[in-house]
């Protein structure tokens, strides 16, 4: 189609260098929608729009040229094409075919070949070949977009990324997919989006083994290795590889509200919330809701809205039996069937299911935390982290269960928790009749049917990454340093408030809540919380009655993989734990330590009606009985 290839055509050329493009995305927009096209009913903000629609499908080419049989449905197409059998195109290039009616153009092009770039960046150790190149770069250290869309408020550094935007506006989506039912405004949309039916990724890493379905993806990923970080915060010298890396930290400087309304005392950190509060002042919400008292400034806003009241949910999953109020919810909702995680992080291997999700995750990146603990020396990436730590301080759960008494500190806690209730298991496994009402324990039962471990390696068994002072090799290599650390004996990770150090940060992490006390798992079925999420998995199978970890030599099997392991040696008769006072061993540690105070003497199980002691706290409770007389 015409219209689109000229915007491919200023898309390969200016979007090749500009660093970060726009994506397409739904945009919610008030058009005055004048221009309507008769054969197919589709409405336009322009004439001139709409006329260009019309061409695409009548496959008009109203310039014909009289040289030849050629036609072109756009002027400027007509006039390059003239010059080619004219000889007008007179600056041929030395090195390849290519020819152009300007010295100017061939100039500009024979630097492609030299590598020649003239144009230097006074900020960065950037150079270009082109002068508008660098004027487009200079704007992500300025922050300038002076390419404003004329039907919304967004603004654009790129002249380009502005005529993708205005796209959205028209709603055409020419562009089907052949293998779901997405549509697309661009071709090259779509040819990204087949990727994740495709599993294709195209751009390599050249210094790793990573790959990208998307070119913008793997250029920031390369700033991993080369430590690019090109945009500069202007109140600090903190540097930053992505834009919304910086532009989040800049929140940090001004209090999170740089937005401050002139009529009355309100601020906003973002722009438009600020542009929605102001339409409070000016009127503009004209849309009010009969229920309560919010306001909107589109219809379509108000529409939505209302569906809250009345429970009307028109968007139905065909896979299961929930309904939605909005087309977007039910998209992501059908992921949790699909599997489909089309947000990929360019700088690891995580995918995501939701675009917010991603971008929560990306902040794990930066390594900022500028959300500091008043209470213990943590912080975080997000205020909403902060506040919800803040609880484990205060034991504060103001996410009360209406069906029974329980009450928890974060929301998605008491979403799980009332499917114990409603008896909701909205995860489906793809290979067996079970349903789950969490997604972790959807995953962990699909691996008794794939046999899958979290890593491909576990499948293979190749572990490639060899300890030189030992025997043992590992499959990645961080274990591989993390074991090595047994050898040298050292412990990077400190705990600040006590002399105890680790080998790895997650150790350290664990016992940093002996200290504070924390325990951020909770049972959303009754009112035990843990210190780390394996004692919570473990714990939430006396609950299930689950016990996957299964004896090969008789029928016993048990919810924890360490109580397996004490079981077969009663098989195999292994007494790994020795006395080294004596020649005794034993199968558990416990009866070890027990045993050693027979050597030391050691009775610290105190009664508290006499005055005996014993080595192990059998011994007392047997004693005990004494005193109350139970026999």
């Amino acid at each position: 189609m015409a219209v689109n290839a000229d915007i491919d055509m200023m898309v390969k050329e200016e979007i090749e260098f500009h660093e970060e493009p726009v994506l397409s995305q739904d945009v919610e927009v008030s058009v005055k929608q004048e221009w309507e096209c008769k054969q197919y009913g589709m409405y336009f903000p322009s004439n001139a729009i709409l006329i260009r629609h019309q061409w695409t499908h009548n496959g008009e080419n109203q310039f014909l040229y009289n040289q030849c049989d050629k036609a072109f449905s756009q002027k400027n197409h007509h006039i390059q094409h003239q010059r080619t059998p004219s000889g007008e195109n007179r600056y041929q290039c030395s090195q390849c075919v290519k020819t152009f009616s300007k010295k100017h153009g061939l100039i500009v092009h024979q630097m492609t070949h030299n590598g020649e770039k003239p144009y230097k960046c006074n900020q960065c150790d950037k150079a270009f070949s082109r002068e508008s190149i660098l004027i487009n770069h200079k704007r992500t250290h300025t922050g300038e977009k002076p390419y404003e869309c004329n039907l919304c408020d967004k603004g654009f550094s790129v002249k380009c990324n502005l005529i993708i935007h205005q796209q959205t506006h028209s709603g055409e989506k020419p562009y089907q997919c052949t293998q779901c039912d997405k549509a697309f405004a661009r071709n090259d949309e779509l040819i990204i989006h087949q990727r994740t039916h495709s599993g294709e990724k195209p751009y390599e890493c050249n210094q790793c083994d990573k790959a990208f379905a998307q070119k913008r993806s793997l250029i920031i990923h390369q700033r991993a290795h080369s430590g690019e970080k090109p945009y500069q915060c202007t109140h600090c010298d903190k540097a930053f590889s992505r834009h919304d890396q910086r532009k989040a930290h800049q929140r940090t400087h001004i209090g999170e509200n740089q937005f401050l309304y002139n009529q009355c005392d309100k601020a906003f950190s973002q722009k438009d919330h600020h542009i929605q509060h102001q339409r409070t002042h000016s009127g503009e919400n004209r849309y009010q809701c009969s229920q309560c008292v919010k306001t909107f400034s589109k219809k379509h806003g108000l529409i939505l809205h209302q569906m809250t009241h009345n429970g009307e949910k028109p968007y139905k999953c065909n896979q299961c039996d929930k309904a939605f109020s909005r087309e977007s919810i039910l998209i992501n909702h059908k992921r949790t069937h699909t599997g489909e995680k089309p947000y990929e992080c360019n700088l690891c291997d995580k995918d995501f299911s939701v675009k917010c999700n991603l971008i929560i995750h990306q902040q794990t990146h930066s390594g900022e935390k500028p959300y500091q603990c008043t209470q213990c020396d943590k912080a975080f990436a997000r205020n909403d982290e902060l506040i919800i730590h803040q609880r484990t301080h205060s034991g504060e759960k103001p996410y009360e269960c209406n069906q029974c008494d329980k009450a928890f500190a974060q929301k998605r806690s008491l979403i799980i928790h009332q499917r114990t209730h409603s008896g909701e298991k909205p995860y489906q496994c793809t290979q067996c009749d079970k349903a789950f009402s969490r997604y972790d324990q959807r995953k962990a039962h699909q691996r008794t049917h794939s046999g899958e471990k979290p890593y491909q390696r576990t499948h293979s068994g190749e572990k490639p990454y060899q300890c030189k002072l030992c025997d043992k090799a590992f499959s990645r290599n961080d274990e591989l340093k993390i074991h090595q650390r047994t050898h040298s004996g050292e412990k990077p990770y400190q705990c600040k408030q006590c002399d105890k150090a680790f080998s790895r940060n997650d150790q350290l992490k664990i016992h940093q809540r002996t200290h504070s006390g924390e325990k951020p798992y909770e049972c959303n079925q009754c009112d035990k919380a843990f210190s780390q999420n394996s004692g919570l998995i473990s714990h939430q199978r006396t609950h299930t009655g689950e016990k996957p970890y299964e004896c090969n030599q008789c029928d016993k099997a048990f919810s924890q993989k360490s109580s397996l392991i004490k079981h077969q040696r009663t098989h195999t008769g292994e007494k790994p734990y020795e006395c080294n006072q004596c020649d005794k061993a034993f199968l558990q540690k416990s009866h070890l330590i027990i045993h050693q105070r027979t050597h030391t003497g050691e009775k610290p199980y105190q009664c508290n009606q006499c005055d005996k002691a014993f080595s192990h706290k059998g011994g007392l409770i047997n004693h005990q009985r004494t005193h109350t007389g139970e026999m």
